[in-house]
C-alpha cells in the first residue's frame, strides 16, 4: 500500500478482463526487455497473442493496481480438468513478493473453484522475485528446471555418423501421428510426463506438437533444423528433434526425445549436432533449450554440446487429492 496525501491506498486485485491491453503497456514493455535481456529471446510475439486475448474479454486472469498504477499480471487457462497459469510478471518498479503473491494466489483460488479441475502446472520464469516459496505455500511439487544457452561458435561436434541400420530426415508435417506415439512412449515413466501431462498420450502429444509446430508456442517452428531418425527398413519414428526461432539469430531446442530401447546409443547427441549444424548454415549465432535438472544424462550432454546455465527456475505442478 501507498500513502497518498495522508491516506493509505489499498493494492487492488482486478480481474484482466476489466481492463484494456494499453493499460498494461508500460508492464509489457519491461517484461519484454526482460527476456530479451536475460534469455536471449524475443518475447514480443507472445505479448502480442497476449493483448489480443485481453483486448477480446477472452484471457482468465488478474493485474495489480498499485495506487491505480498497473504493477503486475498473471493470466491462466482452463482445459478439460486441468489449469495451466500461463504467465505472471510484476515490475521491479514495485514490491514484487507481496504483488507475486496476490496475484498467485487470486489466480489459484479461482482455479480450484472451477468443478472438475484435478490438475494445475506452471513454468514461470522469475524476474526479479521468488516464486518457490508461495508454490510450496499452495502445496505444489516443484522441479527444478535449466534454461541453458550454447554459443554455436563455441559448439563441441563430434561429428559421429548415426549406427548402421538407421536414418535421418528432415521434419515433415506427416510426422504428426508418429510423433505424438514417440512422444508418449519415450517419456513413460520420464520426470518430465510428471511436470507436463500432455506427455503421458498420444493425444496429449498431439496438443503439444500442434502448439510447438503449428502456432507460436514456443517461437516459429524451424523445419530446417528439426530432424526425424526411423530403422533403415522401417517408417518407425524413434527419434526427434524440434527446432523454433525464438529471436533473429537464436534458435531454441523445444523437443528432443529418444524411445526407449534405442537411448544410449547417442542418437541425441547426433540429432542435436545435426540441429546445429544447420542453424550454423543459416548464420545464427544461439541456440538455447530447458532441461529438468534431475535428467542427468540430458544435463550433461548438453554441457558437453557447450551448453551454459543462463537461469533457474522450477516447473510446479499442484494434483488434487
Amino acid at each position: 500500500m501507498r500513502s497518498v496525501k495522508g491516506q493509505t491506498v489499498p493494492m487492488q486485485i482486478v480481474d484482466l478482463r476489466q481492463l484494456n491491453s494499453r493499460s498494461l503497456e508500460a508492464l509489457f514493455q519491461e517484461e519484454t526487455r526482460h527476456w530479451r535481456d536475460e534469455l536471449r529471446w524475443d518475447y514480443r510475439p507472445s505479448i502480442d497473442l497476449i493483448r489480443r486475448f485481453i483486448d477480446s474479454r477472452a484471457l482468465g486472469g488478474y493485474a495489480a493496481l498499485d495506487n491505480g498504477s498497473p504493477a503486475g499480471y498473471g493470466f491462466y487457462v482452463l482445459e478439460d480438468y486441468k489449469g495451466l497459469i500461463g504467465g505472471l510478471f510484476v515490475s521491479s518498479q514495485h514490491q514484487q513478493s507481496p504483488i507475486t503473491q496476490k496475484l498467485l494466489t487470486e489466480m489459484l483460488g479461482t482455479m480450484r473453484s472451477t468443478p472438475r479441475l484435478q490438475r494445475i502446472e506452471a513454468q514461470l520464469m522469475p524476474f526479479g522475485t521468488e516464486l518457490d516459496p508461495v508454490f510450496l505455500s499452495q502445496f505444489f511439487r516443484l522441479h527444478q528446471r535449466q534454461f541453458m544457452l550454447l554459443p554455436l561458435a563455441e559448439a563441441k561436434l563430434t561429428g559421429q555418423p548415426l549406427s548402421a541400420g538407421l536414418r535421418m530426415e528432415p521434419w515433415s508435417d506427416r510426422s504428426f501421428e508418429a510423433a505424438a506415439r514417440l512422444i508418449h512412449l519415450a517419456y513413460t515413466d520420464h520426470v518430465d510426463s510428471q511436470i507436463n501431462d500432455q506427455y503421458c498420450s498420444e493425444a496429449g502429444g498431439m496438443k503439444f506438437l500442434r502448439n510447438i509446430v503449428l502456432l507460436p508456442g514456443c517461437g516459429q517452428f524451424l523445419p530446417e533444423a528439426s530432424f526425424v531418425v526411423r530403422p533403415a527398413t522401417s517408417d518407425k519414428l524413434i527419434a526427434m528433434v524440434l527446432t523454433s526461432t525464438v529471436a533473429e539469430r537464436i534458435g531454441h531446442t523445444t523437443q528432443i526425445c529418444v524411445m526407449p530401447g534405442y537411448q544410449g546409443h547417442n542418437i541425441g547427441r547426433q540429432l542435436m549436432e545435426a540441429s546445429i549444424l544447420a542453424l550454423r548454415r543459416r548464420h545464427y549465432e544461439s541456440l538455447s533449450l530447458t532441461v529438468t535438472c534431475i535428467n542427468k544424462r540430458a544435463v550433461e550432454l548438453y554441457e558437453h554440446l557447450g551448453f551454459g546455465p543462463l537461469k533457474t527456475f522450477a516447473a510446479g505442478v499442484w494434483q488434487e487429492q
